[in-house]
């Protein structure tokens, strides 16, 4: 049983096959889906197929888009979290954060969504998704002003920072660049963090695993660059349980357990049977 706690299905990738994806992630063994939203404009996808597909989702407003947003996307927020107060398929408040990496942000923008949105987290009682790219110490100094538990998504800080996130009460997310040779500081983190501070993500249809990906030479010589899809999970899974050693059911249930401890709405619905 394993929980994909970050993925894109409304992605215009999927936009044709939305359903058969999600049902060959199911078959594949990934019982419950997490799918955040990155603006207003894609609040109403991201409950839809939650509802659709018994899975569960996020509503917030992603670094990369907030160069576009404005105060009126902030109450839109605020009023949709709201509406969604008895929705017990709304686990967090998701995707945000900050991102240093993408050149021409406007970070002070981005500083100021990210504040706000932990604290509109905070008054409807939400834990949150939080997208982190060169951005882990200006996260976490906001998450101690305002602290709230949740997920670092696609964590690729420090073992340090690790740290200092799991012992402000959130779990750290981890999907396909653990399956590169090449990526020796997040392999690193997947076999030295605790295991209770690990769970696993697809982000698909971003970070494909190795299998997926090809080169620029590979592409230019006709080789598709393969979709990563929710059903890699399991593979990606496997990967992490070879690197700490630990039989794959293990790390699945470990896993599964923490996802649902980082959103306790989502552990609810597994709990009640009413999240497969």
């Amino acid at each position: 049983m394993w929980i994909d706690t970050h993925c894109h299905l409304d992605a215009g990738e999927f936009a044709r096959d939305t359903d058969a994806v999600r049902q060959r992630a199911r078959a594949a063994g990934v019982l419950h889906c997490v799918l955040p939203a990155v603006l207003p404009a894609n609040f109403e996808a991201v409950r839809a197929l939650a509802h659709r597909h018994a899975d569960s989702y996020a509503l917030g407003i992603h670094p990369l888009c907030t160069g576009e947003a404005g105060e009126e996307d902030l109450a839109l927020l605020d009023r949709a979290l709201a509406a969604a107060r008895d929705d017990p398929r709304l686990v967090a408040v998701g995707e945000i954060g900050l991102d240093y990496f993408v050149p021409g942000l406007d970070a002070a923008k981005q500083e100021y969504f990210y504040r706000e949105q932990l604290r509109l987290a905070r008054r409807h009682a939400l834990p949150v998704l939080l997208h982190v790219r060169r951005s882990a110490d200006g996260l976490l100094r906001e998450l101690r002003r305002t602290p709230v538990g949740g997920i670092a998504h696609a964590f690729n800080g420090s073992l340090q920072q690790a740290h200092e996130f799991v012992k402000l009460g959130l779990r750290l997310g981890f999907g396909g660049t653990v399956t590169y040779e090449r990526a020796l500081q997040i392999r690193r983190l997947a076999r030295e963090l605790p295991l209770e501070a690990l769970v696993l993500e697809t982000d698909a249809p971003d970070i494909p695993p190795r299998w997926l990906y090809r080169t620029a030479e590979e592409r230019a010589a006709g080789q598709p660059q393969g979709r990563n899809e929710p059903g890699e999970l399991p593979a990606i899974g496997a990967v992490l349980a070879q690197l700490r050693g630990l039989p794959v059911d293990e790390l699945a249930a470990a896993t599964t357990r923490n996802a649902g401890e980082a959103l306790p709405r989502l552990a609810a619905l597994l709990a009640s049977g009413t999240g497969n």
